[in-house]
């Protein structure tokens, strides 16, 4: 996995609740056994119509949005079936941070584990950040893993907004993010930790 440490970037809002996990990779793209690919359909049937064509008014669509790296969902995030595939699905667009109110267990489990960042924020603080980004799509938000703080910064009927809090993160999920380690990459880098450690319990 990619190291992550800061990030400041646009944020792309989708200020909708209970988002679960068939909505944001339908099943019927469940068929791969790896990750290549579920980018392409990440909220596949909210992007485009039945017949195919782009929908010009879901904002990942837009051109506004079109770099940014943060995902501001409404409450509840990740809900419904276990399904990493939905992990996969939104790191594979190229998104590196989601930002919700509440996430389900699961899917910011298997998010970790995919170098996704689900941050969980205060509903005002949400709320607060979904209107700046919804108003100014220039807003930049800035991601500070090492001291677990998210602000932004934007324009907001003509007057400068800012906002900033503290979010929290399993310590060794943190570790893992920071130095892009998967769970055997951590293993790896105890190495010599663990061999020193079987050698004082050898029995001869």
């Amino acid at each position: 996995m990619e190291k992550f440490t800061t990030l400041t970037t646009t944020a792309i809002p989708l200020p909708i609740e209970n988002i679960d996990t068939d909505q944001i990779i339908p099943a019927r793209f469940l068929k791969a056994t790896d990750k290549k690919g579920f980018g392409d359909n990440v909220f596949r049937d909210w992007r485009y119509d039945a017949e195919g064509n782009l929908n010009e008014e879901f904002p990942l669509n837009a051109p506004q949005y079109a770099t940014a790296q943060i995902l501001v969902a409404g409450d509840n995030f990740g809900c419904g079936s276990s399904r990493e595939h939905a992990a996969w699905a939104i790191a594979g667009y190229g998104l590196k941070v989601v930002i919700s109110s509440f996430f389900a267990d699961i899917f910011k489990g298997n998010a970790l584990n995919n170098g996704l960042l689900p941050i969980q924020v205060t509903p005002d603080f949400l709320n607060q950040l979904l209107t700046c980004v919804q108003e100014n799509p220039k807003t930049k938000i800035t991601v500070d893993l090492e001291n677990q703080i998210v602000e932004y910064i934007g324009i907001y009927n003509e007057q400068i907004q800012k906002g900033k809090e503290s979010f929290d993160i399993d310590p060794y999920k943190k570790v893992c993010l920071i130095n892009g380690y998967d769970d055997i990459d951590f293993l790896v880098s105890k190495k010599e930790t663990i061999e020193a450690f079987e050698k004082e319990r050898m029995v001869f």
